[in-house]
């Protein structure tokens, strides 16, 4: 993911984390992934936890996987086939 993104990406992750309880996962990513959908085209996804698996393919340039606080942040953009 380009630099530019990145820093949204924690940004936006931030700011979700001061509107939801640390413990609503789904309303944090929901909020993540409704923002990315508006910037920046629909598409996104956005897992968030602190214990998780995944298997997906993605849109090259359009992954992030980071930690804020006790919680982790997938966040990309689904591929087309």
């Amino acid at each position: 993911m380009p630099e530019k993104l990145q820093i949204q990406a924690m940004a936006c992750a931030s700011q979700a984390l001061d509107l939801y309880d640390v413990v609503d996962c789904i309303s944090i990513a929901a909020h993540i992934k409704k923002e990315f959908d508006k910037m920046y085209g629909s598409g996104w996804q956005c897992v968030v936890g602190s214990n998780f698996g995944c298997f997906f393919t993605h849109t090259p340039e359009t992954f992030i996987y980071f930690a804020l606080e006790t919680l982790n942040f997938l966040i990309f953009k689904g591929a087309c086939s």
